[in-house]
């Protein structure tokens, strides 16, 4: 199977390279892309290939040429031959790099275009344009939601980690005046005392203490009934906010959720949203969370995207390839509605772009996505 495997990306990259040389070079559009096809990360740049396949044979026009590259990852001298071999080839315009570590290396290279699927920056860059799902358009998302819900006091939680610095200059974009920050540590141990400190835990319990002492003594019905009802409580009183977003993802984020049902949040008062998610199934074993709320891309491309990607692969996509999938028909379209792409500045479109992640906008070379808001709820991902 391993043989068929690497037979049936040989003839990828020699289908991809023969296109190279085509006569038509005047007319044609010629994109470069950096990809770790070799070592540790190879079968992600093979997930990358397999997915510019299918935007090729979506797209249906011989006109249009890949030249994929070997650029390795955290490779200076890997990524600069491939830029240097994808301009000898005749592209100014490539897919990459995946990392955003790798951004201050080709700006030096201003007379190519990368279109990178990074998420760091929404912000055209230099010679750079990043389309990932950023913070950003996350958060427009998520506010706009939490607004139409008619929620006030929004608590803003992520943890105190490397990325901090990174979340709080994204948070620095956006008028929080009426909303709580709260920076928590990422040592389970830690986060449930600092949980019970953002919810008042210790206070509220002790309010249902006292409460249950007033009635106690007494025989009537009346106070009977208030104690069995008491006697089913944990704590007495609300949170002082009526919905959180929280910027963490995986185990992280479960921890979080647990910390927050354990001290009593209640959650038919609370809204719980969240970001970073691609539809991770795992969510759904969370159980003490009945439902959570977060943006995305679309839920029906999604999964259209991957039963295409795995009838023609047998194998799924690496999440971060529809991403490249869309780069390619951004830069198509762009082609022929400029006819010659020559600067980041053909980007800059007033219109809308609708792509299978969702929907661009270009407004002050800064790209943004228009986001659906998705729930958790019965082990199904619901459109809101």
């Amino acid at each position: 199977m391993k043989k068929v495997i690497l037979i049936f990306i040989y003839y990828i990259i020699i289908f991809f390279n023969s296109n190279v040389f085509s006569k038509e070079n005047n007319q044609s559009l010629k994109i470069g892309l950096l990809a770790p096809l070799t070592g540790e990360y190879k079968d992600l740049g093979n997930s990358l290939m397999y997915s510019l396949q299918l935007a090729l044979e979506e797209i249906g026009d011989d006109k249009v040429f890949i030249i994929p590259k070997d650029s390795g990852l955290n490779d200076k001298e890997k990524l600069n031959k491939a830029i240097q071999d994808i301009k000898s080839e005749g592209a100014n315009i490539v897919i990459g790099p995946i990392d955003n570590k790798d951004f201050n290396e080709v700006k030096k290279y201003n007379d190519l275009i990368f279109i990178s699927p990074s998420n760091m920056s929404p912000d055209f860059t230099n010679n750079i344009i990043s389309i990932g799902i950023s913070l950003e358009s996350q958060l427009i998302a998520l506010f706009d939601f939490l607004k139409k819900q008619k929620k006030k006091k929004t608590v803003i939680l992520f943890p105190k980690n490397q990325y901090a610095k990174f979340v709080e200059s994204k948070l620095k974009k956006f008028d929080l005046k009426k909303t709580k920050i709260f920076q928590y540590s990422p040592d389970p141990k830690i986060l449930t005392g600092e949980i019970e400190n953002l919810t008042n835990y210790t206070q509220r319990k002790r309010n249902l203490e006292l409460r249950k002492k007033m009635f106690e003594d007494k025989d009537d019905e009346q106070s009977t009934k208030e104690l069995e009802r008491l006697e089913q409580l944990y704590t007495l009183g609300n949170v002082n906010f009526d919905s959180v977003i929280i910027i963490d993802f995986g185990n992280n984020l479960k921890s979080v959720l647990t910390s927050l049902v354990y001290t009593d949040v209640n959650q038919k008062n609370v809204l719980f949203t969240t970001v970073n998610q691609w539809f991770d199934e795992s969510i759904f074993y969370e159980n003490t969370i009945k439902t959570i709320y977060y943006p995305s891309i679309s839920y029906k491309e999604f999964t259209k995207y991957n039963k295409i990607y795995y009838e023609k692969y047998s194998s799924y996509p690496n999440e971060i390839t529809i991403l490249a999938y869309d780069a390619l028909g951004l830069i198509y379209y762009t082609w022929k509605k400029v006819g010659k792409i020559n600067s980041i500045n053909d980007f800059n479109f007033s219109s809308k772009i609708k792509g299978k992640i969702g929907t661009f906008s270009f407004k002050n070379k800064t790209v943004t996505q228009e986001l659906n808001i998705y729930k958790t709820e019965n082990n199904k991902f619901i459109k809101f």
